[in-house]
């Protein structure tokens, strides 16, 4: 049900504060270090650099150091300042950085895939770490001791992962469209349930566990925001990209859902409203509006001598609608529905004005986003691309008053 209607851009865009370059290869993941003016990135240039600000304003590596093959993901705590990087051959390796960031020291080497490791993630109160893979494996680790604890066989690869302390449910979005519910105890692994709505694969997950919200972001241009406390099983739909999501990120102290594309599209969300779910599209033969017969409907198309019609769908009902019958369209942003979409005539009349007041802002990266990692405690943002360079973007008050950017 996405929708293929451009987006009119919006005035204000994200304030850029610094660029980072000299990469040989695209950075696979990059994070900012929580009240430290640094970056942490990771490579397939098989770098894993520490940039700190200097007196001149510019980003220059403290830490440059080269590993074994491409590293393709990583984790970071800041409690710690473990940093664990996954690597193409399949390797977790684990550093310390030390207190000013100026020196790093290995710690432990993981055997954990026979792939390339896709996403890994650190998790302090169990002393996990959990890691996802091209083979098709997802396994957690002890950190103190290095042993595996258990494995998890996915039906394809994994490529989002977020784990929620209370429950110590794991959440795993794949290839498939797919979302998977874990539920890990020390040594075992049970189903939970999955969720599927997505009709690409799934590239981003983001948890929310104050308000116990999952979001997922697929290829399919759209995010789902999965309610797995309060309305358990809700999932509401949000459009507002044109190419597939790459990234997203969630600022609880406003609210908001950050979301990236890789055509360079930042959205930012205003999830401080009540959202509506999307309507399941309705089967029928003939306009649930006019009666007519949709083209496939050959016996009443011979009964009643016309000749048959296409079919669509209001976005707002989910009836089955002739093109006569669906001639407006309208944005429905509470329905998550921030560009125009097809509507029936009926539903286009009960959309007020209040009802198209957007909910989200969008903002122009100026570079095709790979990653994208957000910092609440200065509210900077940071996106990666495929023109090899980092930027940082800063807040100004909230994330919908960002100022321009002149990059």
């Amino acid at each position: 049900m996405a929708s293929d209607i451009q987006p009119q851009p919006q005035a204000r865009k994200p304030c850029l504060l610094s660029k980072i370059e000299a990469f040989q290869e695209v950075v696979s993941t990059a994070v900012i270090i929580p009240k430290e003016d640094g970056v942490i990135s990771v490579s397939e240039d098989r770098t894993i650099r520490v940039w700190l600000k200097r007196d001149s304003g510019q980003y220059w590596p403290s830490v440059y150091h080269t590993m074994p093959s491409s590293c393709s993901c990583m984790s970071f705590n800041p409690e710690t300042r473990r940093l664990s990087v996954g690597m193409d051959t399949g390797t977790i390796c684990e550093f310390v950085l030390a207190e000013d960031y100026n020196k790093m020291t290995p710690a432990r080497t993981y055997q954990a895939h026979q792939g390339r490791v896709t996403v890994v993630l650190f998790v302090l109160e169990m002393e996990w770490l959990l890691s996802t893979s091209q083979d098709k494996n997802f396994t957690w680790h002890c950190s103190e001791s290095g042993q595996q604890l258990g494995t998890y066989r996915t039906s394809a690869w994994v490529s989002g992962l977020q784990f929620d302390v209370e429950t110590r449910h794991a959440f795993v979005g794949d290839q498939s469209g797919q979302v998977t519910i874990l539920k890990l105890e020390q040594d075992s692994c049970s189903l939970v349930t999955t969720f599927k709505g997505h009709t690409g694969n799934v590239t981003a997950l983001c948890w929310d566990p104050v308000q116990r919200v999952l979001f997922s972001g697929s290829s399919d241009h759209s995010i789902i925001m999965w309610d797995i406390g309060g309305r358990k099983g809700t999932a509401i739909e949000l459009q507002g990209h044109n190419e597939k999501v790459q990234g997203l990120c969630y600022a609880s102290h406003t609210r908001q859902l950050i979301s990236c594309s890789a055509d360079g599209g930042i959205v930012i969300w205003n999830m401080d409203v009540t959202r509506q779910e999307t309507p399941e599209w309705l089967d029928s033969d003939s306009c649930q509006k006019c009666e007519q017969p949709f083209f496939w409907n050959f016996k009443q198309m011979w009964d009643s001598k016309k000749i048959g019609l296409r079919q669509h769908h209001c976005r707002k009902c989910g009836q089955a609608v002739c093109g006569k019958c669906s001639s407006k369209r309208s944005t429905i942003p509470l329905m998550g529905f921030e560009f125009e979409v097809r509507v029936c005539d009926s539903c286009y009349e009960s959309i007020s004005d209040e009802d198209r007041a957007p909910t989200a802002t969008f903002h122009d990266s100026k570079h095709s986003v790979l990653h994208m990692h957000y910092e609440p405690t200065a509210g900077n943002l940071l996106t990666s691309g495929t023109d090899k360079v980092i930027k940082v973007r800063m807040e100004t008050g909230s994330l919908c008053s960002l100022v321009s950017d002149k990059a």
